[in-house]
């Protein structure tokens, strides 16, 4: 092969005529890089600016709040009761605690077997009180123990409302019990009424809703909040009371009991949004 003469010095003059060319290219570069960094950062000024500038716009002002109605609507559910809860009890005052409490068992045994008899569970019977506390006389600034007083009361539920309720009431006076606090009219299972009448209160306000909302010519689009409270209205009450200690006629004919009728009330208030 020919021998090149001088063939680094024209090596090193090609690599001396490139350096002009990378050289611009580099700055072509920076420069394409500085444009973009520069747009970036007008940009990013110019949307500081624009909210800033709403910001301002809106101060003092109120935010912006859906459309909404407020309803109030009630919901009733016509129940009989079919429970009813009596409270009844003797009391019995003698010299010793032993004899009154004698005393005041054997009444009370007679009444859980006639209980038994009307078909009454004894799961329903349950003794709300028993206690015993000394008499005292007190004369001539003295103080003289006369006795002990023992009182018990139970509490009955009947389930045959009707049937029943006038039977027990009429086992005070043939057993001897002399107290007897009443009877509470209750339901067993409330929250089947309580759904009706849930369901007819919200049917009475998206009624008014509807209503309200076609004459401002919108329409309910949806429920924003929901509060409900229960109305409580169950039965009549009856009372044949008497007094502590007192008697009562064992010729009484047994009372007689009317439940009639209770009214189950849902009350709502309900937040619509109208559009």
């Amino acid at each position: 092969m020919p021998e090149i003469k001088n063939g680094p010095k024209i090596l090193e003059k090609m690599k001396m005529s490139n350096c002009p060319h990378q050289a611009s290219m580099t700055k072509k570069i920076i420069a394409v890089l500085f444009g973009i960094l520069l747009l970036y950062l007008i940009v990013l000024v110019g949307t500081m600016i624009r909210n800033n500038m709403q910001k301002y716009n809106y101060i003092g002002q109120a935010d912006r709040s859906e459309r909404t109605i407020s309803i109030q609507a009630s919901g009733k559910s016509v129940v009989v009761p079919d429970i009813a809860t009596i409270t009844m009890g003797v009391v019995s005052e003698e010299k010793t605690v032993a004899i009154a409490q004698e005393k005041n068992t054997e009444i009370m045994n007679k009444l859980f077997l006639q209980l038994d008899d009307l078909g009454i569970d004894r799961k329903d019977v349950k003794t709300q009180n028993y206690s015993v506390y000394p008499r005292y006389d007190y004369k001539d600034g003295g103080t003289l123990l006369v006795g002990y007083t023992v009182n018990q009361d139970v509490v009955v539920k009947v389930r045959k409302v009707e049937e029943d309720s006038g039977k027990v009431l009429a086992l005070a006076g043939e057993l001897g019990l002399n107290r007897v606090g009443g009877i509470d009219f209750s339901i067993d299972d409330p929250e089947v009424y309580k759904n009706q009448a849930r369901q007819d209160a919200l049917a009475n306000a998206l009624e008014k809703a509807n209503v309200i909302a076609g004459v401002l010519g919108l329409k309910v689009v949806g429920l924003i909040s929901y509060n409900e409270y229960e109305q409580n209205n169950v039965g009549p009450y009856y009372s044949m009371s008497s007094g502590m200690g007192g008697e009562m006629d064992t010729r009484a004919m047994p009372p007689t009991v009317e439940t009639g009728t209770s009214d189950v009330v849902m009350n709502v208030n309900v937040l619509f949004e109208i559009r």
